[in-house]
């Protein structure tokens, strides 16, 4: 296998990134009119299909107002060199989607992969769109997706058949040419193309059945790697135009300070340097990035900071003191009755901290604005809202802003408000240049909207033949994604308290937001933590007692892979192996993680060896691509689970780089095996996410098969298994 290079995203978005833009788009608004001038010769296929008519892209919750177009000429053009272009309000961020999207549309529309260029996330060009998170790209807009291809081949068989006068059922499309049975009346999709502008309707056409798939479900190496190894590729930061502007912002030394006086004088002495203030917003502006920096030095400021109060050992005790009445998500039987038909009861309370999302490439803006028209380069995940945020904050009509995605280097959740690009925007309008804003890391971390620090409190007992009696679970402030068990349980209640992570000033004490895979990862930690509690008490190997405990046969099916592919062998816990077990769902996704830890009791330190990863997700449209993300969210997890931790007092923020907050390093990297289950028939579900749910508690477990100490707090740092391990070895001596 090898990168696909001709056609791919990239030159795409280089087109719309370059000095000159080749796109007429990028700085103009498009009707109908105009999108047909920028798009050229080709043909435009409009139909209206059940796949997709009317369906608001969102994953339940109330109606935003918008949806996909029911119009498929907003998601491919066929021009007239034979080459297609699909179109799609995702943006990519390093999860693979500008491949597998191009193996989607390739195999329905029956063309060649190569032949494939995705347009991304560009708001004059792309269908609107939400927002790429929730692992919805694959198993919410890719069904859409492929209906629109599956239609525009049916479109082409229908001219094809005119002009060859060739009944339809007797053509066949493969690779960009319709001919008939004996191949002497052929016709390609370019020559179908040639000069023209085609709008035709048709009934909603069927999809491939697997059976025919010949780009789905084959591995594809990224077509973006080699552009992104090399360097080509651009990102937000990237993005150069002429006369344009550095800006350093004022920042406020905590959350909750308010400016008092601002002395800029001194700023305003430097040569070149513009400072902008409206109220409290106060911008230095240079061409030359390190003067704008020396300049927001040389500001003097004072502020009225808060008290502080709470901070990163108290902040468990507040979320309690603070939780509302909890909302009851999933319940059965009687607990009543569950607690009498328990041998043995289990009743313990987990915690994690809050966890930055510290992507690499920090969020990034440039925007322009020139005749009441606003262009912004942004590093975001939600291109489409941006666009409707600028316009309200500028007080222009929306359809006059014009966002262009180029890659993202990383978001996990953090990348949506994009208060960047509308700092850009707002400076762009006033200082009449183009300007860029790039936060530093210390911004990054002061502005993040964290993974919520939360609490899971867990009540559960197990009866005759190890099987739960019953089970009595309550988060605080996680939210319930993953909370809900998938065991057999008879007598069950599981609450929320606080539905999500936004819990609001008098709960956190700074922003919080959604972290890949949101809640999931808090509620898998401590359900499955629990569940391997039980299994201990009860002396059954934990493998075993999960499948006693499961009827789901997809679920039981990916545990029995990882087990296989791990070469578990039964023993109860602890056996001084250092083998841990956990099982998840996320995105629609059967996940099953085995490890293989070695401890250290004297230090506390952990190695992890081995990590196997089983999912089941359905048609698996690029293994290769999943198998990346599946590796990818097992090295990342092992952040949250060992070392990635905010510390804080009241609204200030004490991690400002990599040197006191630290991400997963190349040295701690397990050998990695992944297990994808076919299963081609099945609807496909999400990827980016499932593979990251099981990390912490699956290295609690191994953790206390290493050493008999049960971790109750994420992260599990050498201080909190050296203190587990005194309080399992001398009772009281050292809880965590």
């Amino acid at each position: 296998m090898k990168p696909e290079t001709p056609g791919v995203y990239e030159k795409a978005v280089a087109a719309d990134c370059s000095e000159t833009p080749a796109h007429p788009a990028s700085g103009l608004p498009l009707d109908r009119r105009r999108f047909l001038q920028v798009l050229g010769g080709g043909i435009l296929v409009a139909v209206s299909s059940p796949h997709l008519a009317g369906m608001p892209q969102r994953e339940g919750g109330p109606d935003r107002g918008q949806h996909l177009p029911e119009d498929f000429n907003a998601f491919l053009r066929i021009g007239e060199d034979g080459r297609v272009t699909g179109y799609t309000g995702k943006i990519e961020m390093g999860q693979g989607i500008s491949t597998s999207l191009a193996q989607m549309l390739a195999d329905e529309l029956r063309v060649p992969y190569e032949s494939v260029t995705m347009m991304m996330g560009h708001t004059d060009l792309c269908p609107w769109d939400m927002g790429t998170f929730g692992s919805m790209t694959t198993r919410i807009f890719g069904p859409a997706f492929r209906a629109a291809a599956a239609e525009a081949r049916v479109v082409l068989l229908e001219l094809a058949a005119e002009r060859l006068q060739v009944p339809k059922d007797r053509l066949h499309a493969e690779a960009g040419v319709i001919s008939d049975a004996s191949g002497s009346k052929r016709v390609t999709y370019a020559e179908l193309a040639h000069g023209q502008k085609i709008l035709r309707h048709v009934k909603g056409a069927p999809l491939l059945d697997p059976s025919e798939f010949t780009v789905m479900g084959k591995p594809m190496l990224r077509r973006d790697a080699t552009e992104k190894v090399t360097g080509k590729a651009k990102f937000a930061g990237d993005i150069r135009r002429p006369g344009m502007l550095y800006a350093r912002i004022l920042r406020p030394p905590a959350h909750g300070a308010k400016l008092l006086s601002a002395d800029l004088s001194a700023a305003r002495a430097m040569p070149g340097v513009q400072v902008v203030q409206e109220g409290d917003f106060i911008a230095v502006l240079h061409e030359i990035p390190d003067v704008a920096e020396q300049a927001l030095a040389a500001v003097k400021a004072q502020y009225d900071r808060p008290v502080l109060s709470v901070n990163d050992k108290t902040i468990f005790d507040h979320l309690l003191k603070v939780a509302p009445q909890g909302e009851t998500i999933a319940e059965g039987g009687h607990l009543a009755d569950g607690r009498k038909a328990a041998k043995s009861t289990l009743e313990r309370t987990y915690l994690n901290s809050y966890v930055a999302h510290a992507t690499i490439e920090t969020h990034t803006a440039l925007a322009k604005f020139d005749g009441g028209q606003l262009t912004l380069w942004a590093s975001t995940q939600t291109p489409f809202p941006l666009k409707d945020a600028a316009a309200s904050l500028l007080h222009i009509p929306a359809e006059n802003v014009h966002v262009i995605m180029p890659f993202v280097g990383g978001g996990f959740g953090g990348k949506s408000a994009s208060q960047q690009a509308l700092e850009a925007a707002r400076l762009a309008k006033l200082t009449g240049k183009p300007v860029q804003v790039v936060r530093t890391r210390a911004e990054e971390f002061f502005y993040d909207t964290f993974r919520p620090a939360a609490v899971v409190r867990i009540a559960a007992g197990v009866g005759d033949s190890g099987l739960i009696a019953f089970w009595d679970y309550g988060v605080y402030f996680a939210g319930e994604r993953g909370a809900a068990h998938f065991y057999n349980i008879p007598h069950h209640r599981t609450q929320a308290f606080s539905g999500g992570w936004n819990g609001g000033p008098s709960v956190h004490p700074f922003a919080t937001g959604p972290w890949r895979a949101p809640g999931n990862n808090t509620n898998t930690y401590a359900r499955e933590s629990h569940i391997d509690a039980l299994a201990a008490k009860a002396g059954i190997d934990p493998v075993e007692f999960r499948l006693r405990n499961l009827k789901d046969e997809r679920m039981r099916g990916v545990l029995r892979a990882a087990a296989k592919e791990f070469g578990w062998t039964p023993a109860h816990s602890p056996s001084g192996r250092g083998y841990g077990v956990a099982c998840g769902f996320d995105a629609g996704t059967y996940v099953a993680h085995l490890a293989e830890v070695a401890a250290d009791k004297a230090s506390g330190q952990i190695k992890v060896k081995r990590v196997v990863c089983a999912q089941d997700m359905g048609l698996c449209v690029n293994p290769e691509g999943a198998k990346i993300q599946m590796e990818g969210a097992v090295t990342m997890g092992l952040g949250y689970a060992l070392k990635e931790e905010i510390q804080f007092t009241g609204g200030d923020i004490h991690n400002h780089n990599f040197d006191s907050y630290e991400l997963p390093r190349f040295s701690w990297t397990p050998e990695i095996e992944t297990v994808i289950i076919d299963a081609p028939r099945s609807p496909a579900q999400g990827g980016g996410e499932p593979g990251i749910i099981c990390m912490g508690a699956v290295i609690a477990n191994a953790i206390f098969d290493a050493t008999g100490a049960r971790l109750l707090q994420l992260p599990m740092t050498p201080e909190r298994i050296k203190a587990a391990i005194a309080e399992a070895e001398y009772p009281g001596a050292g809880a965590c």
